[in-house]
């Protein structure tokens, strides 16, 4: 268990660096996306180059590297024809993961399992396919299935990543939470035409105030905003602050999805990142990273703030 040190650093107010985009940046190189189950099934023929980005997020001085099973629950798998092959990817991802770290020879680097609550997407699109929408019955067990497997594994905590839709987020608390790992839940939102801070569902206006609620019912370790436009962390941050009084964190994107496939437009610069993360840094966040569209080359630029400290 490589917690331990990083949960050291979050007593002491260090600042924790966060890896960037994994199924993006297998996308940016080479690795093609699969129409039904985005990144998920790349660990099955692709894990060299899945433990080479693990590698390099190390080398750029993430303290926390993401398994690549966001997108890898039987939810998504069985639609794809890997029904059968869910044990083997999802191994596969986490040993990507752990011989990365063991190759760093870097110590106190902790591997993140990733669990959505991701369901099968409109194809071009970035909406859930209404059609194929799992019952809560089917959420549970797929999402507590995935969370198994990554606690005996061996991750180092589950990663909760894109907590938006109020009918999904429950069983996928639920799975992380009774793993007995400890938790970091992160949050997806938008903001309004209005300036509201809204949650990610495209389909309805939620406010994120209303979204964070579930906190209320489920023990983590830290809490915050990812996969996010830069320009809405801030504010959405100070919303999160109001009910909850653990390590915070905050990892963007840039660019947008449009199923299978992340299109890198209009991409932040590593030096843009850098300015955020320290503007969020001022706000009381203490775990910064990067999600969708982000690179190594951004998680190298936010190297120096492992000097930092909160105020």
């Amino acid at each position: 268990m490589n917690y331990a040190e990083v949960e050291r650093r979050l007593r002491s107010g260090s600042i924790v660096i966060l890896d960037g985009g994994i199924g993006t940046e297998l996308e940016r190189r080479g690795v093609p996306m699969d129409p039904e189950a985005w990144c998920g099934p790349a660990a099955l023929e692709q894990v060299d180059v899945l433990e080479s980005i693990h590698r390099d997020y190390i080398a750029a001085g993430a303290d926390v590297i993401t398994v690549n099973t966001y997108a890898s629950s039987r939810l998504l798998l069985s639609p794809a024809g890997f029904a059968g092959q869910f044990k083997d990817i999802n191994q596969a991802a986490v040993g990507a993961a752990h011989r990365a770290r063991e190759a760093s020879r870097r110590e106190g680097v902790a591997v993140a399992g990733s669990l959505s609550h991701m369901v099968p997407i409109v194809s071009g699109g970035a909406q859930a396919d209404l059609a194929r929408a799992p019952s809560e019955a089917e959420m549970t067990d797929a999402f507590g299935e995935l969370a198994e497997l990554l606690r005996d594994e061996g991750c180092d905590l589950i990663l909760l990543e894109m907590m938006y839709h109020p009918d999904r987020m429950a069983p996928a608390f639920r799975a992380a939470t009774e793993t007995g790992l400890p938790v970091w839940a992160g949050f997806s939102v938008r903001r309004s035409e209005d300036g509201q801070v809204l949650s990610h569902a495209p389909d309805k206006d939620i406010l994120f105030k209303e979204t964070v609620q579930v906190l209320i019912d489920f023990d983590v370790s830290a809490a915050g905003v990812m996969h996010s436009s830069s320009n809405v962390i801030r504010d959405a941050v100070a919303i999160l602050r109001d009910g909850f009084d653990g390590p915070l964190t905050a990892y963007p994107d840039s660019g947008y999805f449009k199923m299978p496939n992340w299109q890198f437009e209009e991409v932040i610069s590593p030096d843009e990142l850098l300015r955020f993360a320290k503007e969020w840094i001022a706000n009381g966040v203490q775990i910064v990273g990067g999600c969708c569209g982000l690179s190594p080359e951004h998680i190298a630029a936010l190297k120096p703030l492992k000097e930092w400290a909160l105020a």
